[in-house]
C-alpha cells in the first residue's frame, strides 16, 4: 500500500500539540499503531516516535507528521482521530473505514473481514 491517509480533526491537531509540548518533543512524528487485545480484538495505541522505523510509512495531516507501521497500515488507512472532551474527561476519538465493529469504549474494533490479518501480539 503505497499511499495512505489518516485525518486529524482541528481538536485533535490541537490536542497533539499541547502532548508534544508537555511531553518534550516538539518535532516527534505521531505513531499509530494497532495492537492485538482491547475490548474487541484490536485496539489503537498512540505515542511520539523520536525516530521511525525504515519500514515505517509516514504522511502528514494538518502540519502533524504521522508515522504508521507496516502490520498497522491496512487497518488504519482512512482514520480519522479526533479529540473530545466532556465532563469524564477527554480523550481521543477513533472513527475507521475498516471497523467491522466498534467497542463502546471508542479504543477498540473488530476489522472487517476483508482486511488481511497480521500477528499484531509482538509488535
Amino acid at each position: 500500500m503505497a499511499n495512505f491517509s489518516i485525518s486529524l480533526s482541528p481538536a485533535a491537531v490541537a490536542e497533539v500539540e499541547r502532548l508534544r509540548r508537555k511531553q518534550n518533543c516538539p518535532i516527534a512524528p505521531l505513531r499509530v499503531r494497532v495492537r492485538s487485545g482491547g475490548c474487541a480484538e484490536l485496539y489503537y495505541d498512540l505515542s511520539f516516535e523520536e525516530n521511525p522505523d525504515g519500514d515505517d510509512r509516514c504522511c502528514t495531516c494538518d502540519g502533524v507528521a504521522i508515522a504508521v507501521d507496516v502490520l498497522s497500515l491496512p487497518y488504519v488507512n482512512g482514520l480519522t482521530i479526533d479529540y473530545t472532551e466532556d465532563l469524564m474527561g477527554g480523550g481521543f476519538r477513533f472513527y475507521n473505514p475498516h471497523a467491522e465493529r466498534t467497542c463502546s469504549c471508542g479504543h477498540s474494533f473488530v476489522p472487517q473481514a476483508d482486511i488481511p490479518q497480521a500477528d499484531l501480539t509482538t509488535h
